[in-house]
């Protein structure tokens, strides 16, 4: 029960997940076999999402719901051409006030949050993610205001798969899904549930075992080898990011559980669950450049800001990129400073990469570099998982007693000196 009790302490997103995928087992059944109209598959997701947001959040769920209502009246009153622009302020104005809320009773009043708000908040910020994805839609005509209609719009911002968790899908896509499962319904998804159940389970292990080695290494930075700092906070960002990788496969497994989610290769031959993940752990961990971590790391939310900010901006589209997930992730200073590490980061591994690898020519040096870009990948983004993560200035002193800062340090000198050589090799061919 150790694993079990602790895993209920540390990740009550996760457990409330889980309670969650009877009821989407429960609706795939009833969608399956005809017994659920296509109005009662909208009525099914709705009202569990406002009963799991009541249960999970208490009077906080009307954060929620006043989100959805102004949402609905803007939808129907704004002309598409400005309902982003609307959409946009009002909702990220209303998020804002609340992380400002909880900053203030944490750090001027010193009283401890609530957990339902916090978990509310969080809800808040995929609410805030589909609304202005939908909002995107309409005012780049990809979805027609007379096809956005009541019980839908409600079903798609309030449905309890998505609710406490990602992953984000458009609106056009939802709908697509939700008549789609009785017209071509997908195979049982009971063995690809098990399998996620497994490897949620396995993933929350390995976060255990990391936890109790950190809690029985004491890392002391008067007695303690650079190495051993260096890879004492690897092992707690590792934690951090396990808990996310957690997060992601039981939201993409309540998906599948509700029959969504699948789609099948061109053969037809094998079956793929995959239709809506943010990422695997795998695949993720194995990036060997920074900027391939960031676009693989939390995936349809880095599309959702590349889409909302990333395409939109003429002037420092990447820093503004960052700086939006800043403002969208609660403005806190640990937070400002991983993000802003983050962004100078990624523009470094542009160059770096680009400048390194025109002049690699022998397999061993290539394997060499790759290695060494993953291990600078790993290091770079603790740094990041760390600030942002811890949120305060603990974060920021541990980069300095570990000497893992260095490591983000160094790519942005690298940067300064490739440039640097770049401007006087240009201007030594001009002249």
């Amino acid at each position: 029960m150790g694993l079990v009790n602790w895993m209920v302490e540390q990740h009550q997103f996760l457990m409330q997940q889980c309670f969650s995928l009877p009821f989407a087992l429960l609706f795939y059944f009833f969608a399956n076999r005809g017994y659920l109209s296509l109005t009662y598959r909208y009525l099914f997701v709705s009202v569990g999402g406002c009963l799991l947001a009541i249960v999970t959040m208490g009077i906080y769920s009307t954060l929620l719901f006043a989100s959805t209502f102004v949402f609905i009246l803007l939808v129907a009153s704004v002309d598409p051409g400005f309902i982003h622009t609307w959409v946009f302020g009002i909702q990220m104005s209303w998020q804002t006030f609340w992380h400002l809320l909880i900053q203030y009773r944490e750090y001027c009043l010193h009283e401890p949050v609530s957990i339902r708000l916090f978990s509310a908040v969080s809800s808040l910020m995929l609410l805030t993610q589909r609304i202005t994805s939908l909002s995107m839609d309409l005012q780049e005509k990809r979805v027609m205001r007379g096809r956005v209609t009541l019980l839908p719009l409600i079903s798609y911002i309030l449905s309890f798969t998505t609710l406490l968790g990602g992953p984000l899908c458009s609106y056009s896509q939802f709908v697509s899904l939700m008549e789609g499962i009785s017209r071509n319904p997908p195979p049982s998804p009971l063995s690809v549930i098990f399998l996620k159940l497994v490897q949620v389970l396995l993933l929350e292990l390995v976060r255990f075992c990391l936890v109790y080695f950190i809690k029985q290494i004491i890392y002391d930075p008067s007695s303690s080898t650079v190495l051993c700092g260096v890879l004492w906070v690897w092992g707690l960002a590792l934690v951090l990011r396990i808990q996310y990788y957690s997060h992601w496969r039981i939201s993409e497994c309540l998906n599948n559980a509700a029959g969504f989610g699948f789609c099948e290769n061109s053969s037809g031959n094998s079956q793929d669950w995959s239709g809506l993940s943010d990422g695997d752990v795998w695949t993720t961990e194995a990036s060997s450049c920074i900027s391939e971590f960031a676009r693989r790391w939390n995936a349809t939310t880095a599309s959702w800001l590349r889409r909302l900010v990333y395409v939109r901006c003429k002037q420092f589209p990447l820093f503004m990129t960052f700086g939006f997930s800043l403002w969208w992730h609660g403005l806190h200073l640990g937070q400002f400073v991983g993000f802003l590490t983050w962004a100078a980061t990624v523009k470094a591994d542009y160059y770096i990469h680009r400048y390194f690898q025109a002049k690699i020519s022998s397999t061993w040096v290539k394997l060499l570099y790759s290695c060494f870009s993953w291990i600078n990948t790993q290091m770079t983004v603790t740094c990041v998982v760390i600030a942002v993560e811890l949120r305060n200035m603990s974060g920021l002193r541990l980069w300095s007693v570990t000497y893992v800062g260095l490591f983000p340090l160094c790519n942005v000198i690298l940067l300064v000196i490739l440039k640097l050589n770049t401007v006087s090799h240009s201007c030594r061919k001009g002249n």
